[in-house]
C-alpha cells in the first residue's frame, strides 16, 4: 500500500512536470519572430501554476510515504 501511494506521488510529480514543458513550449511559441505576440498566453499561464501546484501536492504525497516507510520500518526493527 505504501509503495503505490509512493507510486501515485512521483505519477503526479511526473504528469505536473509534463504539463509544465507543454506550458512552456505554448508560452515560448506565442510570440512571432518580430516579438508581436500572436495569442493570449493566460490560460497557459494560469496552467502553469496548476502544474506547479500538482507537483508540490504530489511530492507531499511522496514524501508522507516515505516517512511513513520509515516509521514502518522502525517499528519491526
Amino acid at each position: 500500500m505504501i509503495s503505490s501511494v509512493g507510486q501515485a506521488g512521483v505519477a503526479g510529480m511526473h504528469a505536473g512536470m509534463e504539463g509544465l514543458r507543454q506550458n512552456a513550449a505554448e508560452i515560448a511559441n506565442a510570440r512571432r519572430e518580430d516579438g508581436s505576440s500572436v495569442r493570449d498566453i493566460a490560460k497557459p499561464l494560469v496552467e502553469q501554476t496548476e502544474n506547479v501546484r500538482q507537483v508540490e501536492a504530489s511530492a507531499k504525497v511522496f514524501q508522507t510515504s516515505d516517512e511513513a516507510l520509515g516509521t514502518l520500518i522502525d517499528t519491526v526493527a
